[in-house]
């Protein structure tokens, strides 16, 4: 029997809180899926930026790379003030705050006010970002090691409903205007839909401040006296945490090779292929399935045979998925199809892989992450991510000077390093090693 599977099966948390938890994610999820990837995004490229501007893409860069480095630099902050008694369901609160409140601040962005816009942007998704970390490190409250893949796996996975609900109740029932014929409205309806995207979070999130319960540990002394600046020293937490931080090596590579296809599928796709608009809203649609699907299939998996062996098997479908692509026009051929169906197949296969990877990355955080220490693991976890997104960039410049179709080779590349590195990760020493102080806490709980 694996380290994995030698703790009792029972989860901290209540149905209600794992609930009020995952209800978190369907509630943020409407704000990266219509701010971020595709309803605003193209609005401000397209109207906000006047159009004989040559920075379209640059001003929207700006507001993503910015909030990206700000999110760098104050999760790991934010993780160590948790560690050190801070409440993280206030710390929550005023993430959600922000990010609710500048988001529907955007209603006063008209076209022309592009550096406005960036503003808002720039805080609205630097505070979404460390939102999202701070409710991962609420994970090791609501969950057992053993189940924090299946429950990881389910809030990410239901986390996708959020984006299919928003979507249609974005581009569906409110932004209906022609922008060629009727931009006046267009741009209004635009802007009411930032209001009905921040109203959406408020009202999805209320469960979790109602159910989740404000859990404190006993702070570590290693951290209670640390400033803010200690914080971002990975050399002092490899040596503390030496199995979390290489496998947060191997978290950044695998995750760039992720977050290059979220970033540029869309790019690759209308101009290799030539698909419409519409065409690709429904594979975004169908993905967003096959996505949930992963997350929380892979989640049971993870319970049954390990966090690690379940991250390789879905860094393989991503390698399988991505040299598909590579060799698409010959699949085609192959199979006497068009390269659009078989692409269709192949996105499919990779949504499977999009929640399935990133809920069992957060699962296997928890695992390795001591009781006192969950706010600085995550917080880490979230300055990886952003790093990784980072990372990813270089898919457009590879791109530029070698073709998109060989950049393609690029992500394959991070997936098999990023493997090969989890690989190298010490998870059975440092999962003892954690089961062993649960054990202690449990037994000093029962003298008690």
């Amino acid at each position: 029997m694996s380290v994995e599977n030698t703790e009792p099966a029972g989860n901290p948390g209540s149905k209600r809180e794992i609930f009020g938890w995952a209800m978190y994610d369907i509630a943020n999820q409407a704000y990266t899926t219509v701010v971020i990837s595709f309803i605003y995004s193209a609005f401000f490229v397209s109207v906000i930026v006047p159009e004989d501007s040559a920075l379209r893409d640059t001003y929207w860069s700006i507001a993503l790379v910015g909030s990206m480095l700000m999110a760098m630099l104050l999760s790991p902050i934010v993780g160590q003030r948790i560690d050190q008694g801070a409440s993280k369901k206030k710390l929550l609160a005023v993430s959600t705050a922000f990010c609710v409140v500048f988001t529907c601040a955007l209603w006063f962005v008209a076209p022309g006010y592009v550096w406005l816009g960036i503003v808002l942007l720039l805080v609205s998704n630097t505070a979404w970002m460390l939102g999202e970390a701070i409710i991962s490190s609420f994970l090791p409250d609501i969950s057992s090691r053993r189940n924090m893949g299946v429950i990881s796996g389910l809030g990410w996975g239901v986390g996708y409903i959020g984006g299919l609900i928003s979507m249609i109740l974005v581009s569906i029932l409110i932004v209906r205007a022609d922008p060629a014929s009727d931009l006046a409205t267009y741009v209004r309806q635009n802007q009411w839909a930032m209001v009905a995207i921040s109203i959406y979070f408020v009202l999805f999130a209320i469960p979790t401040f109602i159910f989740v319960k404000d859990r404190r540990n006993t702070p570590d002394p290693r951290v209670v006296d640390r400033t803010w600046l200690e914080s971002l020293d990975l050399r002092k937490t490899a040596r503390e945490q030496p199995a979390l931080m290489r496998f947060f090596l191997a978290f950044l590579f695998y995750t760039a090779g992720v977050q290059a296809v979220i970033k540029f599928i869309g790019i690759y796709t209308s101009a290799e292929l030539g698909m419409s608009a519409a065409e690709l809203i429904n594979v975004f649609l169908a993905t967003q399935f096959s996505a949930m699907f992963g997350a929380i299939a892979f989640g049971f998996m993870d319970r049954a045979i390990g966090a690690r062996p379940t991250l390789l098997i879905t860094i393989g479908l991503w390698i399988v998925a991505i040299g598909s692509m590579y060799a698409l026009q010959p699949l085609a051929d192959l199979f006497s199809a068009d390269p659009v169906h078989v692409f269709t197949v192949i996105a499919l296969l990779a949504g499977t892989g999009i929640g399935s990877i990133q809920a069992s990355s957060r699962s296997l955080v928890g695992q390795l992450t001591p009781n006192a220490r969950s706010g600085s693991a995550f917080g880490l976890w979230g300055m990886f991510m952003r790093s990784a997104a980072i990372l990813a960039a270089m898919f457009g410049v590879v791109a530029d000077v070698f073709s998109r179709q060989n950049a393609l080779l690029m992500v394959i590349l991070f997936f098999v390093i990023g493997a090969l590195l989890l690989l190298r990760v010490p998870l059975k020493s440092a999962l003892a090693e954690r089961y062993a102080e649960d054990e202690q806490l449990r037994q000093a709980a029962a003298r008690e």
